[in-house]
């Protein structure tokens, strides 16, 4: 099962243990992208987490405020943004979803760069 796979109501399946072995490796060199402070989990904190999520896969979220609610917090942030909650440690959560191929991107990838003439 790959993390690409997605349910018939377009949620993630889960990850094979080793994917999340590799997840948890490739996020401790990983400063949090996101802290969840005064303001809790808004809407637009959850927009934003989704937003980072598909530029960049897998982020890093800290609960500087809220943190005796971080263990219903976190796996509800992952039903909100359909992602993978990785991990939980102390006050710190990671979030992993498989970028999704932009047909844009692809063109531009496949398209042949400009002959360089000589002057």
């Amino acid at each position: 099962m790959t993390a690409a796979s997605v349910d018939t109501n377009g949620n993630p399946q889960a990850l094979s243990k080793r994917e999340i072995r590799e997840l948890k490796s490739r996020s401790q060199r990983l400063d949090a992208h996101l802290k969840i402070g005064k303001a809790g989990v808004t809407d637009g904190f959850i927009r934003t987490l989704d937003e980072m999520l598909t530029l960049h896969e897998l982020i890093k979220v800290k609960f500087v405020e809220f943190k005796d609610r971080k263990d219903e917090l976190a796996p509800e942030l992952a039903l909100k943004t359909r992602s993978h909650l990785i991990f939980r440690v102390g006050h710190v959560a990671v979030y992993y979803r498989k970028k999704t191929a932009d047909p844009s991107e692809n063109a531009e990838s496949r398209r042949k760069p400009d002959p360089v003439r000589p002057r």
